[in-house]
């Protein structure tokens, strides 16, 4: 009975408090309109402060630091940033420890020891495809040396640039034997030279106009992007989302409660909120994957008609969650030596 006392005392904390302040919460973003809904509907006395829904990782952080000893609505009391976000901002002394009721059924990899960070939600790297053009779906990251797939593949970025094209030759590399970090770089780069040499890549970027028109059938991207996508064309073209049966990498975002928060106890109780079992499926209806996705799963407490909209359970038990050192490697070898491997000049 501790937690539950315990929470119970948060709770009538959290409501003397009467606000809670986000910042960079846009409500198209993995359904957060409807996570704050939610919020809002369980705990009716404190109100929700939005600052700057559009604001990045680094804002989040900029805003604790110039608000320290500030007990106005400008004060961020919990972030919501990538993860190398995290990490930075325990070191500096941002961020402040807490552990949710559900801590423990927060994968390891995904979270800080301490308490100081831990993964909310992620999205792994999957093939969008346009099936009115593609008979066969590739199921593997190799399947795209395939002679089928001539002039039909594209990344969603730039490999040189963008951070999702990066995590794709990631993917890739794993999937080809290298390990995460230099040498998933070396591998995915290896590979990418057998698709470009096959004539399968595209160098565009791929999204969802150039899926529907045939320029690039085949589009590697976070999954949470091609869902969103699939669902925007209506079925006009049929687009399935394959997570590939090797090299299902991971992109993990953190949440954490600032060290200088004016409002800590309504801060833990939005934590236990996202933590909990609806909090976590409020993120799934926006396609992005909760932290405790694996768990949930396995105690049966998805709803069926929300696993019917998604990629199969089973495909996210393979993710790995790569550590920041191992895209930092992979990050180095794939933008330093992707115009003398691969050679394709991707452009919009």
């Amino acid at each position: 009975m501790g937690q539950a006392q315990d929470l119970a005392a948060l709770e009538e904390a959290a409501k003397k408090e009467g606000m809670l302040t986000t910042i960079a919460l846009p409500h198209d973003w993995c359904n957060y309109g409807g996570v704050i809904e939610g919020f809002k509907a369980k705990y009716p006395e404190i109100s929700v402060n939005e600052l700057n829904p559009d604001a990045g990782s680094a804002d989040e952080l900029e805003a604790i630091r110039a608000n320290k000893g500030n007990t106005g609505p400008q004060a961020p009391d919990v972030i919501d940033v990538g993860l190398s976000f995290g990490p930075a901002a325990k070191d500096e002394g941002l961020i402040q420890p807490y552990k949710v009721a559900t801590w423990d059924s927060i994968p390891e990899d995904a979270k800080d020891a301490d308490g100081y960070w831990y993964g909310d939600y992620y999205g792994v790297m999957a093939f969008g495809v346009n099936k009115d053009l593609v008979d066969t779906v590739p199921t593997k990251w190799a399947d795209l040396t395939k002679p089928e797939y001539a002039n039909a593949f594209a990344l969603a970025g730039d490999p040189r640039a963008s951070a999702q094209a990066i995590i794709s030759l990631l993917a890739a590399g794993v999937a080809n034997g290298g390990e995460p970090g230099e040498a998933s770089g070396q591998k995915g780069l290896e590979l990418f030279k057998q698709i470009n040499d096959a004539k399968n890549f595209v160098p565009v970027i791929g999204k969802s106009a150039t899926i529907a028109q045939g320029a690039t059938p085949i589009v590697a991207a976070w999954d949470y992007n091609l869902l969103s996508w699939r669902d925007g064309l209506n079925g006009n073209p049929p687009v399935e989302v394959v997570i590939p049966e090797d090299g299902v990498v991971a992109g993990v975002y953190v949440q954490a409660i600032s060290a200088h928060a004016p409002h800590p106890n309504a801060a833990k109780l939005w934590m236990e909120y996202l933590y909990s079992d609806e909090g976590q499926l409020k993120w799934l209806e926006g396609y992005c994957h909760p932290i405790r996705f694996n768990d949930l799963s396995k105690a049966g407490k998805i709803p069926q008609e929300m696993l019917d909209k998604l990629p199969p359970a089973a495909a996210y038990e393979k993710a790995i969650f790569p550590s920041l050192a191992q895209q930092d490697a992979n990050k180095k070898v794939v933008t330093e030596q992707w115009d003398s491997v691969v050679g394709a000049a991707v452009k919009e």
